[in-house]
């Protein structure tokens, strides 16, 4: 077995148990962590394939920020453990059924994908490859150009959203006003006060009388 072939079956056998622990785990922060563990071998495997954009994406974005704040998420927030536990096993033939049907609708796209791959040469003979994240730019920005336009759009449109619940005036919080910090002059941020010297005689302390 080639040493690629050996990484790639070690790191799907990690990301399934870390999967697999995700949904198990009874702590909701070990949870969490168990996902992050799944992410670095997704990028493992992502390394493997040649698709190193996507696995240091994976990283940076995923498990450095998202992971990051789900994780804080987690901690500060009071979870009830067994009132998400109450009607579990209620609901778990519903759930596994659902889990099953998508299982093998995944299954059947990804095995009608695997019988019609044809290998293809990278360039032409005597020309230079082209890079990954090349390869990537083009197809983003050709094939994909107006998909990913519409999706800068639903992205802004869900930023500025945010950011007009976040500043809506309410009686229980505290926003600042841009306009009133523009328009402030020097003189309303700082104040000179005069103060005369008062001048205080130190009174010595009294003499300690002699132990007998």
């Amino acid at each position: 077995m080639e040493v690629k072939s050996a990484l790639f079956y070690l790191f799907s056998a990690v990301m399934l148990f870390a999967a697999l622990r995700v949904i198990t785990a009874r702590n909701p922060v070990h949870a969490a962590l168990y996902l992050v563990l799944a992410f670095f071998q997704a990028s493992g495997i992502w390394m493997l394939l040649n698709a190193e954009f996507l696995s240091i994406t994976l990283v940076l974005v995923y498990v450095g920020a998202v992971m990051v704040l789900f994780l804080f998420v987690v901690m500060m927030i009071d979870i009830n453990l067994d009132e998400l536990k109450r009607g579990f096993w209620n609901h778990f033939p519903l759930a596994a059924s659902i889990g099953a049907v998508l299982a093998l609708e995944l299954a059947s796209v990804l095995m009608g994908g695997f019988r019609s791959v044809q290998v293809v040469s990278d360039a032409t003979p005597g020309s230079a490859p082209m890079p990954n994240t090349k390869e990537l730019g083009i197809a983003l920005y050709t094939d994909y150009l107006y998909p990913l336009e519409i999706a800068a759009v639903i992205l802004l449109v869900a930023i500025v959203s945010a950011i007009a619940l976040t500043m809506r005036e309410r009686k229980d919080s505290k926003a600042q006003d841009p306009s009133e910090q523009v328009k402030v002059k020097p003189a309303d941020r700082l104040r000179m006060v005069k103060i005369d010297p008062v001048h205080q005689e130190l009174v010595p302390p009294p003499a300690e009388e002699p132990k007998s």
